[in-house]
Protein backbone atom coordinates (compact mmCIF):
# COMPACT_ATOMS: atom_id res chain seq x y z
CA UNK A 1 0.00 0.00 0.00
CA UNK A 2 1.14 3.54 -0.73
CA UNK A 3 0.04 6.66 1.12
CA UNK A 4 -1.26 9.80 -0.53
CA UNK A 5 -1.32 12.87 1.69
CA UNK A 6 -2.83 16.23 0.78
CA UNK A 7 -1.68 19.03 3.08
CA UNK A 8 -3.34 22.42 3.19
CA UNK A 9 -1.02 25.42 2.95
CA UNK A 10 -3.59 27.72 4.55
CA UNK A 11 -5.20 25.64 7.27
CA UNK A 12 -4.55 22.73 9.62
CA UNK A 13 -6.40 20.27 7.38
CA UNK A 14 -4.57 17.02 6.65
CA UNK A 15 -6.16 14.39 4.46
CA UNK A 16 -4.40 11.03 4.47
CA UNK A 17 -5.58 8.04 2.48
CA UNK A 18 -4.16 4.66 1.49
CA UNK A 19 -4.44 3.16 -1.94
CA UNK A 20 -2.95 0.04 -3.59
CA UNK A 21 0.22 0.78 -5.54
CA UNK A 22 -1.33 -0.67 -8.66
CA UNK A 23 -3.82 2.22 -8.66
CA UNK A 24 -1.13 4.91 -8.48
CA UNK A 25 0.64 6.63 -11.40
CA UNK A 26 3.61 8.65 -10.21
CA UNK A 27 5.49 11.47 -11.89
CA UNK A 28 7.63 14.35 -10.64
CA UNK A 29 4.76 16.69 -9.78
CA UNK A 30 1.67 14.53 -9.90
CA UNK A 31 0.09 11.60 -8.12
CA UNK A 32 -2.69 9.97 -10.13
CA UNK A 33 -4.86 6.93 -9.54
CA UNK A 34 -7.55 4.94 -11.25
CA UNK A 35 -11.06 6.37 -11.31
CA UNK A 36 -12.62 3.18 -10.03
CA UNK A 37 -10.55 3.19 -6.83
CA UNK A 38 -12.06 4.07 -3.47
CA UNK A 39 -9.74 7.07 -3.24
CA UNK A 40 -11.32 8.63 -6.32
CA UNK A 41 -14.68 8.75 -4.58
CA UNK A 42 -13.19 9.86 -1.27
CA UNK A 43 -11.29 12.80 -2.70
CA UNK A 44 -14.16 13.61 -5.01
CA UNK A 45 -16.35 13.98 -1.95
CA UNK A 46 -13.81 15.98 0.04
CA UNK A 47 -11.97 18.03 -2.57
CA UNK A 48 -13.63 21.27 -1.46
CA UNK A 49 -11.77 20.93 1.85
CA UNK A 50 -8.35 20.92 0.25
CA UNK A 51 -6.58 24.24 0.51
CA UNK A 52 -3.14 23.54 -0.92
CA UNK A 53 -3.53 20.89 -3.59
CA UNK A 54 -5.78 20.36 -6.57
CA UNK A 55 -7.87 17.35 -7.46
CA UNK A 56 -8.22 16.90 -11.20
CA UNK A 57 -9.75 14.47 -13.65
CA UNK A 58 -7.65 13.06 -16.46
CA UNK A 59 -10.03 12.60 -19.41
CA UNK A 60 -12.55 11.11 -17.00
CA UNK A 61 -10.29 8.10 -16.36
CA UNK A 62 -8.26 9.13 -13.35
CA UNK A 63 -8.16 11.68 -10.60
CA UNK A 64 -4.83 13.46 -10.14
CA UNK A 65 -3.59 15.46 -7.17
CA UNK A 66 -1.20 18.26 -8.15
CA UNK A 67 0.68 19.98 -5.41
CA UNK A 68 0.51 23.71 -4.79
CA UNK A 69 -1.60 24.59 -7.79
CA UNK A 70 -5.28 24.86 -7.02
CA UNK A 71 -7.92 24.30 -4.44
CA UNK A 72 -10.44 22.28 -6.40
CA UNK A 73 -10.56 20.59 -9.77
CA UNK A 74 -13.70 18.62 -10.46
CA UNK A 75 -14.07 15.55 -12.64
CA UNK A 76 -17.03 15.83 -15.01
CA UNK A 77 -16.74 13.51 -17.99
CA UNK A 78 -13.93 14.80 -20.19
CA UNK A 79 -14.14 18.32 -18.75
CA UNK A 80 -11.72 19.75 -16.24
CA UNK A 81 -12.67 22.73 -14.10
CA UNK A 82 -10.15 24.37 -11.79
CA UNK A 83 -10.53 26.81 -8.94
CA UNK A 84 -7.20 28.23 -7.85
CA UNK A 85 -6.06 28.42 -4.28
CA UNK A 86 -8.29 30.90 -2.47
CA UNK A 87 -5.81 32.41 -0.10
CA UNK A 88 -2.92 32.90 -2.52
CA UNK A 89 -4.27 33.45 -6.01
CA UNK A 90 -6.10 36.45 -7.38
CA UNK A 91 -9.54 35.63 -8.71
CA UNK A 92 -10.91 36.38 -12.14
CA UNK A 93 -12.46 39.64 -10.95
CA UNK A 94 -10.06 40.71 -8.23
CA UNK A 95 -8.78 39.73 -4.81
CA UNK A 96 -10.59 39.60 -1.49
CA UNK A 97 -9.34 37.81 1.59
CA UNK A 98 -12.50 36.58 3.28
CA UNK A 99 -16.18 37.09 2.45
CA UNK A 100 -19.20 36.60 4.72
CA UNK A 101 -22.07 35.30 2.59
CA UNK A 102 -25.76 35.46 3.54
CA UNK A 103 -26.46 31.75 3.11
CA UNK A 104 -29.70 29.78 2.93
CA UNK A 105 -28.46 26.45 1.62
CA UNK A 106 -30.53 26.73 -1.52
CA UNK A 107 -29.24 26.45 -5.06
CA UNK A 108 -28.40 30.13 -5.54
CA UNK A 109 -26.32 30.64 -2.42
CA UNK A 110 -24.72 27.21 -2.81
CA UNK A 111 -23.26 28.13 -6.20
CA UNK A 112 -22.26 31.59 -4.96
CA UNK A 113 -19.68 29.96 -2.66
CA UNK A 114 -17.45 28.51 -5.43
CA UNK A 115 -18.19 31.53 -7.63
CA UNK A 116 -16.76 33.86 -4.97
CA UNK A 117 -13.67 31.71 -4.58
CA UNK A 118 -13.14 31.47 -8.31
CA UNK A 119 -13.73 35.15 -9.03
CA UNK A 120 -12.24 36.79 -5.93
CA UNK A 121 -9.73 34.21 -4.70
CA UNK A 122 -11.18 34.35 -1.19
CA UNK A 123 -12.25 32.20 1.70
CA UNK A 124 -16.01 32.13 2.18
CA UNK A 125 -17.73 32.16 5.57
CA UNK A 126 -21.39 31.27 5.21
CA UNK A 127 -23.77 33.01 7.58
CA UNK A 128 -27.32 31.94 8.35
CA UNK A 129 -29.69 33.90 10.55
CA UNK A 130 -32.50 32.14 12.36
CA UNK A 131 -35.35 34.65 12.18
CA UNK A 132 -38.05 32.05 12.64
CA UNK A 133 -38.10 30.55 9.15
CA UNK A 134 -38.50 27.07 10.61
CA UNK A 135 -36.26 24.25 11.82
CA UNK A 136 -36.44 22.47 8.48
CA UNK A 137 -34.71 25.38 6.77
CA UNK A 138 -31.67 25.03 9.04
CA UNK A 139 -31.12 21.26 8.86
CA UNK A 140 -27.95 20.07 7.17
CA UNK A 141 -26.66 23.57 6.44
CA UNK A 142 -23.13 22.98 7.72
CA UNK A 143 -22.64 19.96 5.48
CA UNK A 144 -24.07 21.84 2.49
CA UNK A 145 -21.89 24.88 3.11
CA UNK A 146 -18.68 22.88 3.41
CA UNK A 147 -19.58 20.72 0.42
CA UNK A 148 -19.92 23.95 -1.57
CA UNK A 149 -16.43 24.99 -0.51
CA UNK A 150 -17.07 27.28 2.47
CA UNK A 151 -14.46 27.29 5.21
CA UNK A 152 -17.01 27.91 7.96
CA UNK A 153 -20.73 28.20 8.69
CA UNK A 154 -21.99 30.59 11.35
CA UNK A 155 -25.60 30.32 12.53
CA UNK A 156 -27.12 32.86 14.90
CA UNK A 157 -30.53 32.80 16.55
CA UNK A 158 -31.87 36.31 16.00
CA UNK A 159 -35.54 35.64 16.78
CA UNK A 160 -35.82 37.61 20.01
CA UNK A 161 -33.76 40.50 18.66
CA UNK A 162 -35.78 40.50 15.46
CA UNK A 163 -39.12 40.79 17.26
CA UNK A 164 -37.98 43.08 20.10
CA UNK A 165 -35.79 45.54 18.20
CA UNK A 166 -37.29 45.53 14.70
CA UNK A 167 -40.87 44.22 14.62
CA UNK A 168 -42.15 45.84 17.83
CA UNK A 169 -40.88 49.35 16.95
CA UNK A 170 -42.73 49.11 13.62
CA UNK A 171 -45.82 47.89 15.43
CA UNK A 172 -45.60 50.80 17.89
CA UNK A 173 -45.23 53.23 15.00
CA UNK A 174 -48.21 51.75 13.13
CA UNK A 175 -46.03 51.30 10.04
CA UNK A 176 -47.93 49.77 7.11
CA UNK A 177 -46.66 50.14 3.55
CA UNK A 178 -49.20 51.12 0.91
CA UNK A 179 -52.22 50.42 3.13
CA UNK A 180 -51.69 46.66 3.40
CA UNK A 181 -48.12 45.40 3.72
CA UNK A 182 -46.95 44.77 7.29
CA UNK A 183 -43.28 44.87 6.23
CA UNK A 184 -42.32 41.29 7.05
CA UNK A 185 -39.34 40.97 4.71
CA UNK A 186 -38.42 44.65 5.04
CA UNK A 187 -37.87 44.32 8.80
CA UNK A 188 -35.93 41.05 8.56
CA UNK A 189 -33.23 42.21 6.15
CA UNK A 190 -31.59 44.83 8.40
CA UNK A 191 -31.37 42.48 11.40
CA UNK A 192 -29.69 39.86 9.17
CA UNK A 193 -27.35 42.40 7.57
CA UNK A 194 -26.45 43.82 11.00
CA UNK A 195 -25.47 40.34 12.18
CA UNK A 196 -23.39 39.83 9.01
CA UNK A 197 -21.41 42.98 9.80
CA UNK A 198 -20.81 41.62 13.31
CA UNK A 199 -19.67 38.26 11.96
CA UNK A 200 -17.39 39.95 9.43
CA UNK A 201 -15.64 41.68 12.32
CA UNK A 202 -15.42 38.45 14.33
CA UNK A 203 -13.83 36.41 11.54
CA UNK A 204 -11.73 39.21 10.06
CA UNK A 205 -13.57 39.40 6.73
CA UNK A 206 -13.03 42.30 4.36
CA UNK A 207 -16.24 41.76 2.37
CA UNK A 208 -19.85 40.65 2.57
CA UNK A 209 -22.04 39.12 -0.12
CA UNK A 210 -25.71 38.37 -0.68
CA UNK A 211 -27.79 36.42 -3.17
CA UNK A 212 -30.38 39.10 -3.95
CA UNK A 213 -31.31 39.71 -7.56
CA UNK A 214 -30.81 43.04 -9.28
CA UNK A 215 -34.56 43.53 -9.67
CA UNK A 216 -35.73 43.41 -6.07
CA UNK A 217 -35.81 45.50 -2.92
CA UNK A 218 -33.64 43.23 -0.77
CA UNK A 219 -30.36 44.18 -2.45
CA UNK A 220 -30.97 47.76 -1.31
CA UNK A 221 -31.96 46.74 2.23
CA UNK A 222 -28.84 44.63 2.73
CA UNK A 223 -26.41 47.10 1.25
CA UNK A 224 -27.74 50.22 2.98
CA UNK A 225 -27.28 48.41 6.28
CA UNK A 226 -23.72 47.45 5.32
CA UNK A 227 -22.99 51.07 4.38
CA UNK A 228 -24.44 52.41 7.62
CA UNK A 229 -22.67 50.01 9.99
CA UNK A 230 -19.32 49.46 8.27
CA UNK A 231 -18.65 51.57 5.16
CA UNK A 232 -15.21 49.97 4.77
CA UNK A 233 -16.61 46.53 3.89
CA UNK A 234 -16.58 45.51 0.26
CA UNK A 235 -19.96 44.32 -1.01
CA UNK A 236 -20.33 41.58 -3.63
CA UNK A 237 -23.66 40.96 -5.36
CA UNK A 238 -23.16 38.00 -7.74
CA UNK A 239 -26.55 38.33 -9.43
CA UNK A 240 -25.43 41.72 -10.74
CA UNK A 241 -22.11 40.33 -11.99
CA UNK A 242 -22.28 36.75 -13.17
CA UNK A 243 -23.54 35.17 -16.39
CA UNK A 244 -25.94 32.79 -14.65
CA UNK A 245 -29.44 33.72 -15.80
CA UNK A 246 -31.65 31.05 -14.30
CA UNK A 247 -32.00 27.78 -12.43
CA UNK A 248 -30.64 25.58 -15.22
CA UNK A 249 -27.50 27.72 -15.52
CA UNK A 250 -27.02 27.51 -11.76
CA UNK A 251 -27.38 23.71 -11.78
CA UNK A 252 -24.83 23.43 -14.58
CA UNK A 253 -22.39 25.65 -12.71
CA UNK A 254 -22.92 23.58 -9.56
CA UNK A 255 -22.15 20.35 -11.38
CA UNK A 256 -18.99 21.77 -12.91
CA UNK A 257 -17.75 22.80 -9.47
CA UNK A 258 -18.82 19.61 -7.70
CA UNK A 259 -21.40 21.44 -5.58
CA UNK A 260 -24.22 19.16 -4.42
CA UNK A 261 -27.45 20.37 -6.01
CA UNK A 262 -30.31 20.58 -3.49
CA UNK A 263 -32.66 17.69 -4.16
CA UNK A 264 -35.69 19.31 -2.57
CA UNK A 265 -38.66 19.91 -4.83
CA UNK A 266 -38.46 23.32 -6.44
CA UNK A 267 -41.41 25.46 -5.38
CA UNK A 268 -43.27 27.23 -8.15
CA UNK A 269 -43.45 30.24 -5.83
CA UNK A 270 -40.73 32.51 -4.53
CA UNK A 271 -41.21 32.56 -0.76
CA UNK A 272 -39.72 34.35 2.22
CA UNK A 273 -40.59 33.20 5.71
CA UNK A 274 -39.77 34.51 9.15
CA UNK A 275 -41.47 34.72 12.52
CA UNK A 276 -43.63 37.66 11.37
CA UNK A 277 -44.92 36.47 8.00
CA UNK A 278 -44.72 34.28 4.92
CA UNK A 279 -44.68 35.91 1.48
CA UNK A 280 -45.54 34.32 -1.88
CA UNK A 281 -44.59 35.64 -5.33
CA UNK A 282 -44.30 34.26 -8.84
CA UNK A 283 -46.07 31.71 -11.04
CA UNK A 284 -49.82 32.46 -11.41
CA UNK A 285 -49.50 35.38 -8.99
CA UNK A 286 -47.64 37.35 -11.65
CA UNK A 287 -51.02 37.98 -13.27
CA UNK A 288 -52.94 40.24 -10.85
CA UNK A 289 -56.22 38.87 -12.22
CA UNK A 290 -55.54 35.32 -10.97
CA UNK A 291 -56.92 34.17 -7.65
CA UNK A 292 -54.30 32.46 -5.45
CA UNK A 293 -54.64 28.71 -5.10
CA UNK A 294 -55.59 27.48 -1.66
CA UNK A 295 -52.74 24.95 -1.54
CA UNK A 296 -50.26 27.85 -1.73
CA UNK A 297 -50.95 28.97 1.84
CA UNK A 298 -48.79 27.50 4.58
CA UNK A 299 -49.30 29.56 7.76
CA UNK A 300 -53.07 29.94 7.71
CA UNK A 301 -56.18 27.84 7.33
CA UNK A 302 -58.73 28.81 4.72
CA UNK A 303 -61.37 31.02 6.37
CA UNK A 304 -64.03 28.69 4.98
CA UNK A 305 -62.38 25.73 6.72
CA UNK A 306 -61.67 27.60 9.97
CA UNK A 307 -63.46 26.58 13.19
CA UNK A 308 -67.18 27.33 13.37
CA UNK A 309 -66.80 28.64 16.90
CA UNK A 310 -65.05 32.01 17.42
CA UNK A 311 -62.07 32.31 19.76
CA UNK A 312 -61.46 35.24 22.09
CA UNK A 313 -57.98 36.49 22.89
CA UNK A 314 -56.73 39.29 25.14
CA UNK A 315 -53.58 41.21 24.25
CA UNK A 316 -51.77 43.04 27.07
CA UNK A 317 -49.82 46.13 26.00
CA UNK A 318 -47.41 48.34 27.97
CA UNK A 319 -46.17 51.65 26.50
CA UNK A 320 -47.24 50.62 23.01
CA UNK A 321 -45.55 47.19 23.06
CA UNK A 322 -47.25 43.77 23.50
CA UNK A 323 -46.29 41.92 26.68
CA UNK A 324 -48.92 39.24 27.28
CA UNK A 325 -51.58 36.99 25.75
CA UNK A 326 -54.59 36.06 27.86
CA UNK A 327 -52.83 37.35 30.95
CA UNK A 328 -49.66 35.30 30.43
CA UNK A 329 -46.48 37.30 30.01
CA UNK A 330 -44.31 36.05 27.18
CA UNK A 331 -41.03 36.99 25.53
CA UNK A 332 -41.44 38.91 22.25
CA UNK A 333 -40.66 35.91 20.03
CA UNK A 334 -42.75 33.49 22.09
CA UNK A 335 -45.70 35.89 22.09
CA UNK A 336 -45.63 36.28 18.33
CA UNK A 337 -45.18 32.57 17.72
CA UNK A 338 -48.19 31.80 19.91
CA UNK A 339 -50.38 34.34 18.10
CA UNK A 340 -49.28 32.94 14.73
CA UNK A 341 -50.60 29.57 15.82
CA UNK A 342 -53.92 30.96 17.06
CA UNK A 343 -54.41 33.35 14.16
CA UNK A 344 -53.40 30.82 11.53
CA UNK A 345 -55.98 28.37 12.85
CA UNK A 346 -58.73 30.95 12.22
CA UNK A 347 -57.50 32.07 8.78
CA UNK A 348 -56.34 35.48 10.03
CA UNK A 349 -53.91 37.76 8.19
CA UNK A 350 -54.09 36.95 4.48
CA UNK A 351 -53.27 39.89 2.22
CA UNK A 352 -53.20 39.95 -1.58
CA UNK A 353 -51.73 43.16 -2.98
CA UNK A 354 -49.95 44.87 -5.84
CA UNK A 355 -47.17 47.03 -4.45
CA UNK A 356 -44.69 49.54 -5.81
CA UNK A 357 -41.16 48.23 -5.44
CA UNK A 358 -38.38 50.59 -4.54
CA UNK A 359 -36.64 49.97 -7.86
CA UNK A 360 -39.63 51.32 -9.78
CA UNK A 361 -41.66 48.34 -10.96
CA UNK A 362 -44.91 47.00 -9.56
CA UNK A 363 -45.11 43.50 -8.16
CA UNK A 364 -47.89 41.30 -6.88
CA UNK A 365 -47.46 39.41 -3.63
CA UNK A 366 -49.58 37.43 -1.21
CA UNK A 367 -48.71 37.63 2.48
CA UNK A 368 -49.68 35.56 5.50
CA UNK A 369 -49.27 37.50 8.76
CA UNK A 370 -51.63 35.95 11.32
CA UNK A 371 -50.00 37.02 14.58
CA UNK A 372 -48.99 40.40 13.20
CA UNK A 373 -52.55 41.19 12.08
CA UNK A 374 -53.83 40.45 15.57
CA UNK A 375 -51.19 42.67 17.17
CA UNK A 376 -51.75 45.59 14.79
CA UNK A 377 -55.48 45.47 15.45
CA UNK A 378 -54.93 45.47 19.21
CA UNK A 379 -52.31 48.24 19.26
CA UNK A 380 -54.33 50.57 17.06
CA UNK A 381 -57.47 50.00 19.07
CA UNK A 382 -55.79 50.75 22.38
CA UNK A 383 -54.54 54.07 20.98
CA UNK A 384 -58.17 55.08 20.46
CA UNK A 385 -58.35 55.30 24.25
CA UNK A 386 -54.96 56.83 25.02
CA UNK A 387 -54.20 59.32 22.23
CA UNK A 388 -55.99 62.61 21.58
CA UNK A 389 -57.14 63.57 18.10
CA UNK A 390 -54.22 65.74 16.97
CA UNK A 391 -51.61 63.38 18.39
CA UNK A 392 -53.22 60.47 16.57
CA UNK A 393 -53.33 62.41 13.31
CA UNK A 394 -49.66 63.37 13.52
CA UNK A 395 -48.70 59.82 14.46
CA UNK A 396 -50.65 58.37 11.54
CA UNK A 397 -49.07 60.80 9.09
CA UNK A 398 -45.57 59.98 10.33
CA UNK A 399 -46.34 56.25 10.22
CA UNK A 400 -46.61 56.48 6.43
CA UNK A 401 -43.09 57.89 6.16
CA UNK A 402 -41.79 55.48 8.78
CA UNK A 403 -43.11 52.54 6.73
CA UNK A 404 -41.59 53.96 3.56
CA UNK A 405 -38.16 54.23 5.21
CA UNK A 406 -38.31 50.66 6.48
CA UNK A 407 -39.50 49.34 3.12
CA UNK A 408 -36.62 51.16 1.42
CA UNK A 409 -34.00 49.61 3.70
CA UNK A 410 -33.23 52.79 5.64
CA UNK A 411 -33.55 51.24 9.08
CA UNK A 412 -30.33 52.80 10.35
CA UNK A 413 -31.13 56.19 8.84
CA UNK A 414 -31.09 59.00 11.46
CA UNK A 415 -34.52 60.07 10.23
CA UNK A 416 -36.12 56.73 11.12
CA UNK A 417 -34.30 56.65 14.44
CA UNK A 418 -35.54 60.14 15.26
CA UNK A 419 -39.08 59.22 14.28
CA UNK A 420 -38.81 56.13 16.46
CA UNK A 421 -37.90 58.32 19.43
CA UNK A 422 -41.09 60.32 18.79
CA UNK A 423 -43.16 57.13 18.58
CA UNK A 424 -41.69 55.86 21.84
CA UNK A 425 -42.52 59.13 23.60
CA UNK A 426 -46.01 59.47 22.19
CA UNK A 427 -47.03 55.93 23.21
CA UNK A 428 -45.79 56.13 26.79
CA UNK A 429 -49.41 56.05 28.00
CA UNK A 430 -50.60 53.38 25.56
CA UNK A 431 -51.00 50.71 28.22
CA UNK A 432 -53.92 48.37 28.68
CA UNK A 433 -55.71 45.27 27.43
CA UNK A 434 -57.61 44.72 24.18
CA UNK A 435 -60.05 41.82 23.77
CA UNK A 436 -60.47 40.43 20.28
CA UNK A 437 -62.73 37.88 18.60
CA UNK A 438 -61.21 35.69 15.90
CA UNK A 439 -63.63 34.12 13.48
CA UNK A 440 -63.19 32.80 9.94
CA UNK A 441 -60.55 35.24 8.77
CA UNK A 442 -61.75 38.30 10.67
CA UNK A 443 -60.45 40.05 13.78
CA UNK A 444 -63.08 42.02 15.67
CA UNK A 445 -62.47 44.25 18.67
CA UNK A 446 -64.94 43.47 21.43
CA UNK A 447 -63.40 45.34 24.35
CA UNK A 448 -60.58 47.59 25.48
CA UNK A 449 -59.43 48.95 28.84
CA UNK A 450 -56.59 51.23 29.94
CA UNK A 451 -55.51 52.85 33.20
CA UNK A 452 -54.37 55.81 31.04
CA UNK A 453 -57.62 56.10 29.10
CA UNK A 454 -58.77 59.55 27.99
CA UNK A 455 -62.30 58.20 27.67
CA UNK A 456 -64.59 59.35 30.48
CA UNK A 457 -67.98 57.75 30.73
CA UNK A 458 -69.26 60.59 32.90
CA UNK A 459 -68.42 63.04 30.11
CA UNK A 460 -69.39 60.93 27.09
CA UNK A 461 -72.74 59.79 28.51
CA UNK A 462 -75.89 61.17 26.92
CA UNK A 463 -77.04 61.90 30.41
CA UNK A 464 -76.31 65.37 31.76
CA UNK A 465 -73.01 65.73 33.56
CA UNK A 466 -71.14 68.26 35.65
CA UNK A 467 -68.13 68.72 33.35
CA UNK A 468 -69.82 69.05 29.96
CA UNK A 469 -72.71 71.49 29.64
CA UNK A 470 -74.55 70.93 26.37
CA UNK A 471 -75.50 74.58 26.24
CA UNK A 472 -71.82 75.45 25.72
CA UNK A 473 -71.93 73.80 22.29
CA UNK A 474 -73.87 76.72 20.75
CA UNK A 475 -71.02 79.21 21.27
CA UNK A 476 -68.43 76.67 20.11
CA UNK A 477 -70.31 76.01 16.86
CA UNK A 478 -70.67 79.75 16.13
CA UNK A 479 -66.92 80.31 16.54
CA UNK A 480 -65.85 77.11 14.80
CA UNK A 481 -68.11 77.82 11.83
CA UNK A 482 -67.28 81.53 11.55
CA UNK A 483 -65.00 81.18 8.45
CA UNK A 484 -67.70 79.29 6.57
CA UNK A 485 -70.32 81.83 7.60
CA UNK A 486 -68.18 84.79 6.45
CA UNK A 487 -67.55 83.19 3.05
CA UNK A 488 -71.26 82.59 2.53
CA UNK A 489 -72.03 86.20 3.46
CA UNK A 490 -69.49 87.40 0.91
CA UNK A 491 -71.00 85.25 -1.85
CA UNK A 492 -74.50 86.52 -1.10
CA UNK A 493 -73.40 90.14 -0.77
CA UNK A 494 -74.45 90.41 2.84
Amino acid sequence: MAQLKAISSSSSLNLSVHVPKRDLFLSSNNVSFAKNSALFQELGARNSELQGDAVESNRGNALRVRRHKGIQVVASGDKVTEVYEATKTKGLRGKLNKVVLAYSGGLDTSVIVPWLRENYGCEVVCFTADVGQGVGELEGLEQKAKASGACQLVVKDLQEEFVRDFIFPCLRAGAIYERKYLLGTSMARPVIAKAMVDVAKEVGADAVAHGCTGKGNDQVRFELTFFALNPELNVVAPWREWDITGREDAIEYAKKHNVPVPVTKKSIYSRDRNLWHLSHEGDILEDPANEPKEDMYMMSTSPEAAPEKPEYVEIGIVAGLPVSVNGEKLSPASLLSYLNEIGGKHGIGRVDMVENRLVGMKSRGVYETPGGTILFTAARELESLTLDRETMQVKDSLALKYAELVYAGRWFDPLRESMDAFMEKITETTTGVVRLKLYKGSVSVVGRTSPKSLYREDISSFESGQIYDQADAAGFIRLYGLPMRVRAMLEKGI
